[in-house]
């Protein structure tokens, strides 16, 4: 079974009566009546990150992908409580201070605040984040509107891009190596966005375990379907040149996850407040689809041709 499936069959009962913990299908924990949003993840060796190398990147990695969560609400992350298992080898004095000089670089960059956590031993590297705001509302799941517009921030694919360089699984030049290894480990987050999501969008997700994978999350109780035209997802400049020049097609990089963008959909009524608001806050956010009813299938087309969506599923962790 997948984490979703488990997490339904085990867990989801358990939560019935915890209406904060909004039926264990959204990324957050929310008090309404405290103002208090909450949200985890775990990073793991081999899963999340192939090796602990670099781990001054790392680190920034694992803060931004788990203060995005907060940021795809609506909320202001404020504090963040960080775990780690490890070993000698991978907790030495050098990559320890390492660490501690990113993480304040960090906290300086989104005015973030460490809180607490812990440390175990372990063969295999792991982090936990627990990351904390306030706020009197959220931008929930499962709240689209039939004929909303979808929209995503700033670009997709430049993350598996660099996910594959660090594996040594593509061979490009230097120039372009070091700017995907850079989206990989350092993705460039739509901080700004927290503060007006609520102006305008009726329910966000961030992508992280991929475009496909997340819209299907983004509306999963509800009946309703998606359209979204490929050719209108964003790439950025680099992959552009990266696609032309080694004859790759662009589907089948634009759904692998890690990029920490904001999918979210509003009313078509709201597309000049959007534009307005993204121009303000130098943000790029691009119209990609739109919200049908369940009569519908679920679709994502390239050149007004419907792809198999099996083919496009992203990442899921499976038990």
């Amino acid at each position: 079974m997948d984490e979703f499936e488990l997490i339904k069959k085990y867990f989801t009962k358990i939560s019935k009566d915890n209406h904060s913990a909004k039926s264990l299908n959204d990324d957050v924990f929310f008090d309404k009546n405290k103002k208090l949003v909450v949200s985890i993840d775990t990073y793991n060796e081999g899963i999340h990150f192939p090796k602990f190398k670099h781990p001054n990147l790392l680190i920034k990695k694992f803060v931004r992908s788990s203060i995005s969560d907060l940021i795809a609400k609506g909320v202001k992350p404020v504090y963040y409580f960080i775990s780690a298992s490890g070993n000698k080898n991978h907790f030495t004095k050098k990559n320890l201070k390492i660490i501690s000089k990113s993480l304040k670089q960090e906290q300086i960059k989104y005015n973030l605040k460490l809180s607490g956590g812990d440390t175990t031993n372990s063969s295999k590297t792991s982090f936990s984040l627990s990351t904390i705001g306030f706020s009197s509302n959220i931008v929930e799941r499962n709240k689209a509107q039939i004929n909303d517009d979808i929209y995503v921030t700033g670009n997709i694919g430049d993350s598996y891009i660099g996910l594959k360089v660090v594996k040594n699984n593509l061979k490009i030049n230097l120039k372009l190596k070091k700017y995907f290894i850079k989206q990989f480990y350092c993705p460039d987050l739509p901080f700004k966005i927290y503060k007006y999501l609520h102006k305008f969008a009726n329910t966000s997700i961030d992508i992280s375990d991929g475009l496909l994978s997340d819209m299907l999350k983004l509306i999963n109780k509800q009946k309703l379907s998606f359209e979204i035209d490929l050719n209108k997802v964003p790439i950025s400049k680099k992959l552009k040149l990266y696609l032309n020049k080694y004859d790759k097609n662009k589907h089948k990089y634009l759904f692998n996850g890690d990029d920490y963008q904001i999918l979210f959909t509003a009313s078509s009524k709201k597309r000049s407040l959007i534009k307005k608001i993204a121009k303000k806050m130098n943000q790029k956010i691009t119209l990609i689809g739109k919200i049908n009813n369940s009569y519908k299938k679920n679709l994502i087309k390239l050149d007004n041709k419907a792809l198999n969506l099996s083919n496009y599923k992203g990442y899921s962790h499976k038990f």
